[in-house]
């Protein structure tokens, strides 16, 4: 693991220090003459490749007219294919609210050249965090013990087995369509800040790992512990002897839910970074949207300090994907271009 300078961690500390919330017309700007510079995967010496993208291509302030899509632009299917165009990869979160379904898949393939990457994140009751009841699919929903009917959220913990399997299962099936032309890039099991290191949520990782098998599992923490200096080596180890990649983390500092930024690679295949933005304020604020929570746009220069480390990252991982989380508006989609463009200046430097 290497560590960022004492000057870069207290970047974080500023919070919103400085213009990071100039609104769409300001963060445009910013990329006027960039062009297309991350529309096709970064091709590294040795065969490794950096792919960039977006942890969102349907969020509401993302599809307002003129701030990323072009006029034009209002269906599904236009939005996903002028996406396609400009970035290699995307980073799907809705499965994480609702199993995904196999016709949506479909859809997505169809929108989509072959070799365009989706990551996917796991559903919500797959890393013990609690769902919507009334977002559950009809077949689970019927099953249900009338205890867990009436109740607005639901954990696995309260299923029983065959619903909990049923879960997984419905899950696999949802993105058949992607795995089987070869566009599933990764499931993201994202585990909250309660889950912390112990042989029984070690267990609970290994369980999912095995529930999809075939498919690339990556992991992230939400609970900092797992990196500290008792669990650390530990928690690489882990990691590192199933091959599963372990998810790098750019986020606010200071907080339970706070996992360092370590360059850490797990597996040779692939390695990702998730970019959550700095915004201390409402890194942990309930009731606010995901747009909302990750509402900051980075400086060049707070992206330039990962630029020496994702080169070290795809020295070590055949493959890296960069993954902008700060989802409000075109916040997200300039920074991709923006580090995209500042990889590309060092590769040609």
């Amino acid at each position: 693991m290497s560590e960022m300078t004492e000057a870069a961690l207290g970047r974080y500390a500023d919070g919103m220090a400085g213009d990071h919330d100039p609104g769409p017309d300001g963060a445009a700007a910013r990329v006027d003459t960039i062009g297309s510079v991350a529309a096709e995967p970064i091709e590294l010496e040795g065969a490794s490749k950096i792919l960039v993208g977006t942890a969102s291509w349907t969020d509401p302030t993302m599809t307002a007219s003129g701030v990323f899509y072009p006029v034009g632009a209002d269906s599904a299917e236009e939005r996903l294919q002028y996406y396609a165009s400009t970035f290699p990869v995307v980073e799907v979160d809705a499965t994480y609210y609702a199993l995904p379904a196999e016709r949506t898949a479909q859809l997505w393939v169809d929108r989509t050249p072959p070799d365009f990457t989706f990551d996917i994140k796991a559903h919500a009751l797959m890393t013990g965090q609690g769902t919507e009841t009334k977002r559950l699919p009809k077949a689970i929903k019927d099953e249900l013990p009338d205890e867990l009917k009436a109740k607005t959220r639901i954990y696995a913990k309260d299923l029983p087995a065959e619903l909990n399997d049923a879960v997984w299962s419905m899950f696999r099936d949802g993105l058949a369509p992607l795995a089987d032309r070869g566009q599933l890039g990764s499931i993201l099991l994202q585990y909250p800040k309660w889950v912390f290191p112990s042989s029984e949520n070690r267990a609970q990782i290994e369980d999912a790992v095995e529930r999809l098998d075939g498919w690339t599992c990556a992991v992230e923490f939400r609970n900092g512990s797992w990196l500290n200096e008792k669990n650390a080596e530990r928690t690489t180890r882990f990691l590192a002897e199933r091959n599963i990649p372990f998810v790098m983390v750019d986020e606010p500092q200071g907080f339970k839910s706070s996992v360092p930024p370590e360059v850490l690679v797990t597996s040779s295949e692939l390695a990702l970074v998730r970019f959550h933005g700095r915004n201390a304020e409402t890194w942990e604020m309930k009731g606010i949207t995901p747009a909302e929570r990750f509402r900051y746009l980075y400086s060049r220069d707070e992206l330039s300090e990962w630029v020496p480390r994702i080169r070290e990252v795809a020295k070590e991982a055949k493959e890296v994907h960069l993954m902008f989380n700060n989802c409000y508006a075109n916040y997200g989609t300039t920074n991709a271009r923006e580090i995209a463009d500042l990889l590309a200046d060092e590769l040609n430097g």
